[in-house]
């Protein structure tokens, strides 16, 4: 009811005077109504005898009045319920004398609704005037008791709010208040967050417009897996580097990429040589993936293949996919040769997109990987190689105390297989 008042378009304030009631005095002013409503009601039936006509008819006002002083004397008396004397005052302002006919028309009305009476304080317009102002005093004589419970209907200070400062980002508004909901993810317990909703009801939307409102009040970098192509138009928008990752796309992203940060605190080579063996189990397949021996030999050449990139981390050195193919070449184990072949494919032959060194801006505050025309061959592959590029990236930006945002679209590509997932 409050809150419909609230939302005319007009200026209206509304006061609620809230007086309590000394439990005991309450106890016994309602003992004396009770008390005077049994009186009448006999003053009734004794006239109901000397016209001759039924004694329980009485009239329909003091049943009801009855039963509501007995019900209101229990509430008070066994239910842990005060009495409180309550006034509520609207005040409407406007500019003429006929808009403020209109207002105070659908004030009323409003009122009327809810079956509420409002009372025009004709020659009382001071002390209506005064009451409305917040000194906390109340003028007006008129006064409405009401319980604990009723009262508290009236009290609009119980939603919970979620509005932070800093670099808050908007999230909607407050179902019940209408107020703004702006938080600061970082400041949360968790920051992650997920957004579900059924087709076509804005998920994306929601994203995008997110999007936005980071890349404007924040400094963090954004960072885009996009499965469906839909973000492109923004990020070029705003300057940002779009990487389009197909079989004939000519932005290439090298997947032997790594930096010194890669492992907070361990060897980066262990954690990369982990992740070179996720591609491979990837590549070569089949039910139970790499063999023991398999393992040992891809990470014997990951090592080998870094030693000039550790010695000099110079772009130049950064090893490709190829270097890692032509030394599983040199192995003389027999396994060595079915990983070089099984890479092959990947390395000359059609799917050769990933062996080529990265020539795209991946130090651009804001970065989207299009992988919406990778086929069903290389989507799995694409997706762990975005994986391992944003890993990079975050990486590098923890050790300089900067922030990362990660946004996947459509997730639930990525939990499909276990090596995305």
């Amino acid at each position: 009811m409050l809150a419909e008042f609230l939302e005319m378009d007009c200026n209206l304030l509304v006061n609620l005077h809230i007086q309590s009631i000394d439990q005991m005095k309450a106890i016994k002013l309602v003992k004396s109504k009770v008390t005077d409503i049994n009186r009448m009601k006999i003053e009734e039936q004794k006239k109901a005898v000397r016209s001759g006509y039924d004694m329980d008819i009485i009239p329909s006002d003091l049943n009801t009045y009855g039963g509501e002083a007995k019900r209101l004397l229990e509430d008070l008396q066994s239910r842990n319920e005060r009495m409180f004397l309550v006034t509520v005052v609207f005040l409407n302002t406007a500019k003429n004398k006929q808009e403020l006919e209109n207002v105070v028309f659908q004030t009323a009305g409003i009122a009327q609704k809810y079956n509420c009476a409002l009372k025009r304080l004709d020659y009382q317009q001071e002390q209506g005037l005064m009451s409305s102002l917040p000194l906390g005093r109340n003028w007006i004589p008129i006064k409405r008791a009401l319980t604990t419970t009723s009262t508290a209907i009236f009290v609009p200070f119980t939603t919970q709010e979620l509005f932070m400062g800093g670099e808050s980002i908007y999230y909607g508004l407050n179902t019940l208040s209408n107020n703004l909901i702006m938080a600061d993810r970082k400041k949360l317990k968790n920051p992650n967050g997920l957004i579900l909703g059924t087709p076509g009801s804005g998920k994306s939307f929601a994203a995008k417009r997110e999007i936005t409102n980071v890349f404007i009040v924040t400094k963090d970098d954004i960072i885009i897996c996009d499965p469906e192509g839909e973000y492109f138009p923004l990020v070029r928008a705003f300057n940002g580097q779009v990487i389009r990752i197909s079989p004939t796309s000519r932005d290439y992203i090298n997947p032997m990429d790594i930096n010194i940060n890669y492992a907070d605190d361990d060897d980066p080579l262990s954690l990369k040589s982990d992740f070179i063996l996720s591609l491979c189990e990837l590549v070569v397949g089949g039910k139970n993936g790499l063999e023991p021996v398999e393992k040992t030999i891809i990470d014997r050449c990951v090592r080998l293949v870094y030693q000039d990139y550790l010695a000099d981390p110079v772009p130049e050195n950064m090893p490709i996919l190829e270097d890692l193919y032509n030394l599983l070449r040199k192995q003389e184990e027999a396994e060595s040769q079915r990983l070089a072949t099984a890479l092959e494919i990947y390395v000359n032959g059609s799917l050769k997109v990933f062996n080529h060194r990265t020539n795209v801006e991946l130090n651009n505050r804001l970065v989207c990987f299009d992988i919406k025309d990778l086929g069903k061959q290389l989507k799995k592959l694409g997706m762990l190689i975005v994986q391992d590029q944003v890993w990079n990236r975050v990486t590098v930006n923890r050790s300089a105390h900067k922030s990362t945002r990660y946004y996947i679209d459509e997730f639930h590509l990525l939990l499909k297989e276990e090596q995305t997932a």
